[in-house]
């Protein structure tokens, strides 16, 4: 078996693009398997920051496949925006296919998006409007536009009348917006798009994996955002509208569990999160904006604040137990270096009661009170360092507290943004 899947194991920004980007140079293929534009990637090569939002993050190495999976569902406007800054920074991005099976966001999709968002009565998440929630309805709706459908064009026109008639009544008279469409329009627009892209597109992206997985080839599943965003086992409603965990790699792939190897979970020192939804150890203020400063903490995709607390061990847990990790790459532990004192979450405290296991009903986990374990810090600069054994001895134990609260393995440890600042075991 040669397949590993990296997940992020918080509420998505745990630095997944830096981990995909360091394990790639190794691989035959790297696989984007669920998500949208709505997630973005940073991975820092010496003094270029590239923020990755569709293509898959081991696109930097010319010998590596990458490959825009079935589960995916693509805005392409914004798939050749990142295709030509790459290929203006050097990157021919020869290496890239997409799925014909992908699902294709369009105007109708990013104007329902923002208008549901307005709407109290709607449930406000704190979307990103960038469509994607809208397109995933339409696919399991079985109304949605799939890449294949560009090889068609009668078939492409009818979809697309329908679906234009359907969202322009929803959004007029449910909505109350003013929003005609030109079918016209769209059409020109959208086959430019795919003129652009032909030659990327595999009609069958399932064949070419499962081609490579027979092959003994190494392959990286990369998926976006995190656990506690899953549309399953997340914070729901305050979710994505996808499967960001391990099991979903097999869907937005499309190949069988029993070839997975390894499951990385990526997790940072600390958390954070965006938009709205409830965060058990968030430090409002003092500790956590200092965090957010030195941290970076502003979204890749829309640059909003990212919201910042102390790190979850229930959080952990459960992402441990749902995506069945096997290996834990931490990142951002340079960030905890001027502290004095570190409080760990190793419990919930709910209706008089202590909880290990993560509350599945959110008015239940809007209760619950955080259990603290404070240790000390190192107060040492530790972005320099290459080896494990060099870390001071209490970052060494902070981090070994992770693993035994995640039972999994450490294998790799971030000590700063750039390539080379990480630590293998």
């Amino acid at each position: 078996m040669a397949v590993t899947i990296v997940v992020g194991t918080q509420w998505g920004d745990e630095g997944k693009g830096k981990i995909t980007d360091l394990l790639a140079r190794d691989m035959d293929m790297v696989v984007r398997y669920q998500g949208g534009n709505n997630a973005g990637h940073t991975v820092v090569i010496e003094d270029k920051v590239f923020k990755l939002h569709l293509i898959p993050s081991g696109i930097f190495y010319k010998n590596v496949l990458c490959v825009i999976g079935n589960g995916v569902v693509v805005d392409p406007a914004v798939l050749l925006e990142e295709i030509e800054t790459l290929r203006s920074k050097g990157y021919s991005v020869d290496n890239l296919k997409i799925s014909s099976q992908a699902h294709i966001i369009f105007p109708y999709h990013r104007d329902l998006d923002a208008a549901q968002e307005k709407v109290h009565e709607a449930g406000r998440i704190g979307t990103t409007c960038r469509g994607i929630g809208p397109c995933y309805v339409d696919k399991f709706n079985r109304r949605g536009i799939r890449m294949c459908d560009f090889f068609n064009e009668k078939v492409f026109r009818e979809k697309l009348e329908w679906n234009l008639k359907e969202k322009s009544t929803i959004l007029n008279y449910l909505y109350g917006t003013k929003i005609e469409y030109n079918i016209e329009d769209i059409i020109n627009e959208y086959f430019g798009y795919f003129h652009a892209v032909r030659k990327m597109v595999v009609e069958e992206s399932t064949t070419l994996i499962n081609d490579a997985i027979a092959k003994n080839m190494k392959i990286l599943m990369e998926g976006a955002q995190g656990t506690m965003l899953d549309v399953d086992h997340g914070t729901y409603p305050y979710v994505t509208s996808s499967n960001p965990v391990a099991g979903g790699a097999c869907i937005g792939a499309g190949f069988g569990p029993q070839e997975v190897d390894e499951v990385l979970g990526v997790v940072k020192a600390y958390v954070t999160r965006v938009g709205g939804g409830p965060f058990p150890t968030e430090i409002k203020g003092g500790t956590g904006d200092i965090l957010r400063e030195k941290g970076g903490e502003y979204g890749a995709t829309t640059g909003r604040p990212r919201r910042c607390g102390w790190f979850d061990g229930v959080v952990m847990r459960h992402a441990s137990k749902i995506n069945g990790l096997t290996q834990l790459a931490i990142t951002k532990l340079d960030v905890l270096d001027s502290f004095e004192k570190i409080s760990i979450c190793t419990a919930y405290e709910s209706a008089g009661k202590t909880i290990k296991d993560f509350p599945t009903d959110i008015s239940r986990l809007e209760s619950c009170k955080p259990v603290y374990e404070e240790v000390p810090g190192w107060r040492e600069d530790i972005t320099k360092i290459t080896d494990y054994s060099q870390l001071p001895i209490n970052a060494k134990k902070y981090i070994e507290k992770l693993a035994e609260l995640a039972e999994a393995k450490i294998s790799l440890v971030s000590v700063g943004a750039e390539r080379g600042q990480i630590i293998k075991l």
